[in-house]
């Protein structure tokens, strides 16, 4: 290699890594006007999520304790690792007729990738993404949750 094609490789190099540092080097200048992380945990009371942010699974209650999940198991299916389990049993309605409902929602959350299918496939709007994201934990059987509250029924007029 000779003495002019060393030189050339030092240039190129350097003018790579200048091109790549361009943007960080803009933030760094500008630092003062532009806000570029956040403080957390110290902003935990200002912190602002994205709606879009995808936390955890939470079924939604009204405040008469009724939700809207009929017990389908279209999330269920959807989740592509197992993440919800939905145990139902059939009750008798006033006309005599047995209709299923549901008896336990569970959501293993170590197991969730917040990927939103299960909301997205769920008909009756039952189920959403929350925007909760510390999730650490000691003891891991606590990462398992039972989403329908105790004593709940499904909301009158959801079929």
């Amino acid at each position: 290699m000779n003495l002019k094609q060393y030189f050339a490789d030092i240039f190129n190099g350097v003018k790579s890594l200048a091109t790549g540092m361009k943007v960080t080097g803009g933030y760094f200048l500008r630092h003062h006007k532009e806000k570029i992380t956040e403080q957390y945990p110290d902003n935990r009371d200002t912190l602002v999520l994205a709606e879009r942010f995808r936390g955890e699974v939470v079924m939604l209650h009204d405040d008469n304790n009724e939700h809207a999940c009929t017990g389908c198991t279209a999330c269920e299916l959807a989740c592509p690792n197992g993440t919800i389990k939905i145990i139902t049993k059939f009750d008798i309605s006033p006309e005599g007729k047995k209709k299923k409902a549901i008896d336990t929602f569970i959501y293993h959350l170590e197991l969730c990738t917040m990927c939103n299918l299960c909301v997205e496939a769920c008909p009756t709007g039952a189920i959403s993404m929350a925007n909760t994201f510390e999730h650490s934990v000691f003891d891991r059987s606590t990462l398992t949750k039972q989403l329908n509250k105790p004593g709940s029924k499904i909301r009158a007029g959801v079929e």
